[in-house]
């Protein structure tokens, strides 16, 4: 094999592991629930509700550990943009949700159970409209944990 021909091939072989590591970061996107920056990492975490929140650094997660209240809905809202949580119900009403009554709430499409339920979220504005459908009455009413497959 020529140098040429070598040099070629482990050029390529270098690209395909930067293409694998970039993949790999882009695989574990979430933002820290404390900071709100999109560098959460996966050993930065800590358990919740039977699943695990992700931090950016250990300060946040121990802010976290600290007041897990005044977490709760990004917390809540992380668990399911990460699909670790599934939504089985409407949020506000408690009831079977249908299939043409969903808007999306902080990056997340939530279903509701009739025009009435879903009209409350979306008149709502800024963080109404996350505490509407994330703070834990609704979210323990509408969501739960994944089933592992």
């Amino acid at each position: 094999m020529s140098m040429r021909v070598l040099s070629l091939s482990i050029a390529a072989l270098l690209v395909g592991a930067l293409a694998i590591a970039e993949d790999a970061k882009k695989e574990f996107a979430v933002k820290c629930l404390v900071a709100g920056k999109p560098d959460a990492k996966e050993d930065k975490n800590a358990e919740y509700k039977g699943a695990k929140v992700y931090f950016c650094c250990d300060n946040c997660k121990g802010k976290f550990n600290e007041d897990k209240a005044k977490f709760a809905i990004p917390a809540n809202i992380q668990l399911v943009s990460t699909k670790q949580f599934t939504q089985v119900k409407c949020p506000i009403s408690g009831a079977k949700v249908a299939a043409d009554q969903s808007s999306e709430v902080a990056g997340v499409k939530v279903s509701f159970c009739c025009e009435n339920c879903k009209g409350k979220v979306d008149a709502a504005e800024g963080d109404a409209k996350k505490e509407l459908v994330f703070k834990d009455a609704a979210f323990d009413k509408a969501f739960e944990i994944a089933k592992k497959k």
